[in-house]
Parts: C-alpha cells; sequence; structure tokens
C-alpha cells in the first residue's frame, strides 16, 4: 500500500510541475489542490485499514474496512467542499485533471502493492 501512496505522490507532484509549465503558479496550486484530494482519503483509508493486521484480528480488520470506506467518502465530500469555498480553483481542468490521474493509478495497484510469495 506504501508504493500506491508513493506513487499517487509523485503523480501529483508530476501534474503540479506540468500544470506550472502551462499555467504557472495559478494552474500548479488548481492540480496541487485535485491531487491532495484525491491523495489525502486514500492514505485516511490506509491508515484506518492496517491499523490491525493478523488472523485473529480478521473481524477488526473488516469492520476497520467498512469505517476506513465510509471515511474516505465523507473526507473526500469534505474536501471537496473546502476547497471549492475557501480556496476556489482558478483553474477547474486542472484541479479535476489532476485529481482524476490521481485516482488513476489505482490501476497500477496490481503491480505496485507487493505480494507475498506462496512457494
Amino acid at each position: 500500500m506504501q508504493r500506491l501512496l508513493m506513487a499517487q505522490l509523485a503523480v501529483l507532484a508530476l501534474t503540479s510541475v506540468a500544470a506550472a509549465g502551462i499555467d504557472g503558479i495559478p494552474g500548479a496550486s488548481s492540480a496541487a489542490l485535485g491531487g491532495l484530494v484525491a491523495f489525502l482519503p486514500n492514505v485516511f483509508f490506509a491508515w484506518c485499514v492496517f491499523r490491525a493486521q493478523g488472523a485473529r484480528y480478521s473481524k477488526a480488520i473488516v469492520n476497520n474496512f467498512y469505517r476506513a470506506e465510509a471515511g474516505k467518502f465523507g473526507l473526500t465530500a469534505a474536501l471537496f467542499t473546502l476547497v471549492f469555498i475557501a480556496v476556489p480553483p482558478s483553474n477547474p481542468t486542472f484541479f479535476f485533471g489532476a485529481y482524476v490521474v490521481t485516482l488513476f493509478v489505482h490501476w497500477l495497484g496490481p503491480w505496485l502493492v507487493k505480494r507475498p510469495s506462496h512457494t
């Protein structure tokens, strides 16, 4: 999970740098905000889910998963609201573009998350 979060952080940084090259500071800040709205709920999710590990904590892991997913959804909604009220993005294209690209990093999950060997 740590690799996936680091990949999301790298994509967030790359989209911000690309937006800065195209639109300057306003574009970079819009892209950074969009990336953070996608990244921070995933950090919260990972923290909640992976607090308990081991077979004897299987019920706690399942409960943590559902709580984490609900919290992730709520945090995403709260961050969108906060951004649009407190710091409206100057370039919505960069904001939503960075948000979507950061979310798409999850598609790389099977290649980024280290799987244990069963041999």
